[in-house]
């Protein structure tokens, strides 16, 4: 029997998901950990979380499986992206707690380099904007913030990673130091064209080259896990940012093909081609995935807060116990209460990139309720992810699919994916498996193992649970967005 087993690593919890040789989902264990807010803006999680919660949910998944680590032919990681992590090469101890992709304590470094006019080189061959949600900025300031790492760092003595790279060393005992294409892209110091680390970024924020891992394709052999952790020796194959992975899952391997992400963000990626395309409304160009030394590029939109609004209905505001409550609150709300909330918790991403910005809402009555609430939560997502399709579709006009396949949490919510249908106007596809991410590098590491089929065997698996057809009526539709248009305008000029 084959066994795949995923590592998802997310931003507020971890999950390990065992497959079988067809693919199936055999068993999963999931266990969420401590998030840190040491000041406003600031989000950090402890690293030693990030490796706990991979080693428990790893035992626990292969167990409930009935099977042994020896069974398991090969682990593919999928991680939240861009949470920038530094540790000691010869302890392994981390030196900062991990710095988060949502935090912005680095807005002023950020404003300070666009002022200096350094924006149009790191566009151009990062393919990423000037903005604290990347990694870069984040391993200057722990840099700058704790005395004597500059010096180790040019010594060799630290090393950089994004959160696969740090689970990969953990993984294999300290004797890999790698990432892959992907997340390497996301950290803005990574030459996209050229498929290498850029000397002149790296020094123009002196990051020492020595800190930073060695780049490999999505599919490749990136270490051996160390007997005496798991008890057996297991190759690990595959390896994908969590959004470009969610892409492969969901089989967007032709260009013009597009997927929306709904997790704690929302991220919606267009398939290009081998053209990494420069996009005019402010969307970044990223590497949908490399195999074979080949990059394959797409146009990502990026949704700070999605499903964490609806964590905030339940941890910051109360009014639900369980994030399955929202849809029957929404179904519930007053029609004619034209609530409308800008969830800027953290700024605003694309197609905007406003890291001050802070959430708003409008329209409030004095009958605004749990349901109003819940009901705008779940209509922001729809809004915002109506914001990043039309920035693409300027950006590639017909070469852009109208449908749109969605994957992740939230999309098990029929009312969500509903209005998700009626404020784009277009088709939206849920697939069967929603564990996208994590069939996308189960998929990676099994294929690389060569137990999975190939790109085009794997695109026929790709199974429609539902088609959500649009039903808003085209007036009632535009007055429901141009009124969010007027809220977001508000929120940015406050």
């Amino acid at each position: 029997m084959t066994y795949i087993l995923a590592i998802d690593q997310g931003t507020t919890s971890t999950r390990a998901i065992v497959f079988d040789a067809q693919m199936k989902i055999v068993t999963s264990a999931q266990e969420e950990f401590k998030q840190h807010f040491p000041a406003s803006g600031w989000v950090e999680h402890d690293p030693i979380d990030l490796w706990t919660t991979t080693l428990s949910t790893c035992k626990a998944a292969v167990a409930d499986a009935g099977l042994t680590m020896g069974d398991i032919t090969a682990i593919g990681i999928t991680n939240q992206r861009e949470t920038t992590l530094v540790w000691d090469r010869q302890t392994g101890e981390p030196v900062h707690n991990a710095i988060v992709w949502q935090d912005r304590r680095t807005a002023d470094i950020c404003r300070i380099l666009k002022t200096e006019g350094h924006e149009p080189l790191i566009t151009e061959t990062t393919g990423l904007l000037l903005d604290p949600y990347f990694s870069s900025t984040k391993v200057k300031w722990i840099l700058d913030h704790n005395e004597g790492l500059h010096a180790r760092a040019r010594l060799g003595q630290l090393a950089f990673g994004t959160v696969d790279s740090w689970l990969i060393w953990n993984l294999t005992g300290g004797k890999r130091h790698v990432t892959d294409a992907t997340n390497a892209a996301r950290t803005m110091l990574y030459d996209i064209h050229k498929g290498k680390w850029s000397s002149r970024i790296c020094d123009l924020l002196d990051i020492p080259q020595a800190m930073l891992p060695e780049v490999l394709d999505c599919a490749a052999d990136f270490g051996t896990t160390d007997a005496g952790i798991f008890g057996a020796e297991v190759p690990i194959l595959g390896v994908a940012g969590d959004q470009q992975a969610a892409t492969i899952g969901n089989a967007c391997f032709e260009p013009g093909m597009l997927k929306s992400t709904y997790g704690t963000g929302c991220f919606a990626l267009l398939n290009t081609g081998d053209t990494p395309v420069t996009s005019k409304n402010r969307l970044l160009t990223t590497i949908g995935y490399q195999l074979d030394g080949k990059p394959t590029y797409a146009l990502e939109g990026a949704i700070f807060i999605a499903g964490a609004v609806v964590q905030w209905l339940r941890d910051g505001l109360g009014i639900i116990e369980n994030a399955s409550e929202t849809q029957a609150l929404a179904e519930q709300a007053d029609k004619a209460q034209d609530l409308i909330l800008v969830p800027a918790f953290t700024g605003l991403g694309a197609p905007y990139w406003a890291p001050d910005c802070r959430g708003a809402v409008y329209g409030l009555t004095r009958g605004s309720g749990p349901a109003e609430f819940a009901r705008a939560a779940l209509e922001s997502v729809g809004f915002q992810t109506r914001d990043l399709l039309e920035a693409m579709h300027g950006d590639m006009g017909e070469g852009a699919d109208a449908k749109l396949r969605v994957d992740g949490g939230m999309t098990a919510s029929d009312w969500a994916m509903q209005f998700l249908a009626d404020i784009t106007g277009a088709p939206v596809d849920r697939p069967t498996v929603l564990e996208s991410t994590a069939l996308g590098v189960a998929w990676l590491a099994g294929m690389r193992a060569g137990v999975y089929p190939d790109q085009d065997g794997f695109a026929a698996t790709w199974a429609l649970d539902r088609t959500f057809e649009p039903k808003m009526q085209e007036p009632f539709r535009e007055d429901k967005y141009a009124a969010w248009k007027r809220a977001v305008q508000a929120t940015l000029s406050v």
